[in-house]
């Protein structure tokens, strides 16, 4: 066999580094700005799960610094800002919606009286609900997250927010002039939304869930998650994920409210407190199944 020259072998090493030089320096893939097509009612599965929409009492808020949140062990969130309730949960839902029939990252113009009609239905418009959604739209702004989601062998999957910040809303303007608003949508919600990993959750059925009951929506965006007909959740864990700071018998005389609303609106069919295997409480619920 003919064996190549050292200038030939020289030749061949330089052309293999600079082919490597060139794919290194080739611009990455654009990332896909649009989110999927949904009605309003979508959230992404690993916050759905966590601790970062809580049904809190009202008053004063806790304020997390780069606080883990309580998540399942596939996602590792950690938030900067207000203690988020569940009526920020249902505005960040609303948000999404206006946003998605256009390019993330773009300012997309916000309709305060239809948008409040769109999550408060119950409730006039007015005075109130404008500073309401004033001093919310502010507490998103600031909120800062970032989230690592693994695979199954304990790998990284994606990181989202871990050198450069990522905002639940990414940019918002208020023209006092005209008392409007625009925001920004980070274009890495799409990422967050990627391979089906979000839950629709029944919007009408959720607006009639009455208001003191934000229990109830916790449990509704929780089982959303999961299509297994029978689920169940540790009360302990529960307990500390809905950020629930009284005793265990209070905290299970509110479960039990919450979960005869679900009931009563058909998002579950059944549920009941309940012993584990292990003897641990658990809260076990039980959804519709479709009719053959």
């Amino acid at each position: 066999m003919e064996v190549a020259s050292p200038a030939l072998r020289r030749a061949h090493e330089y052309s293999k580094r600079f082919a490597a030089q060139k794919e290194a320096k080739a611009p990455p893939t654009p990332l896909q700005l649009f989110l999927p097509g949904f009605d309003i009612g979508a959230m992404p599965n690993h916050l759905n799960r966590s601790s970062l929409i809580a049904p809190i009492a009202r008053g004063r808020r806790k304020f997390h610094r780069q606080t883990v949140m309580i998540s399942r062990r596939d996602c590792v969130l950690e938030y900067t800002g207000e203690q988020l309730d569940e009526a920020d949960g249902d505005l960040i839902i609303a948000l999404i919606y206006f946003a998605q029939k256009q390019q993330l990252d773009t300012p997309v113009p916000l309709n305060r009286k239809k948008l409040i009609r769109k999550i408060r239905p119950e409730r006039g418009i007015g005075d109130t609900q404008y500073k309401w959604l004033h001093r919310r739209l502010k507490a998103l702004r600031e909120g800062t997250l970032f989230l690592e989601a693994k695979k199954p062998d304990g790998s990284t999957r994606y990181k989202i927010g871990h050198m450069e910040s990522f905002n639940i809303i990414k940019a918002l303007a208020y023209s006092e002039d005209t008392e409007s608003y625009t925001y920004t949508m980070d274009a890495r919600w799409v990422k967050l939304f990627g391979n089906q990993e979000y839950s629709l959750i029944d919007w009408d059925r959720r607006m009639q869930i009455g208001r003191s009951l934000d229990m109830a929506k916790t449990l509704q965006r929780l089982v959303a998650t999961s299509s297994d007909p029978v689920q169940r959740f540790n009360l302990e864990r529960l307990k500390a994920q809905m950020e629930y700071a009284s005793p265990m018998r209070k905290f299970r005389q509110s479960l039990e409210a919450a979960v005869r609303e679900l009931e009563r609106l058909g998002i579950v069919s059944r549920g009941r407190i309940e012993s584990s295997t292990k003897g641990e409480p658990q809260l076990a619920l039980w959804l519709p199944q479709p009719v053959a």
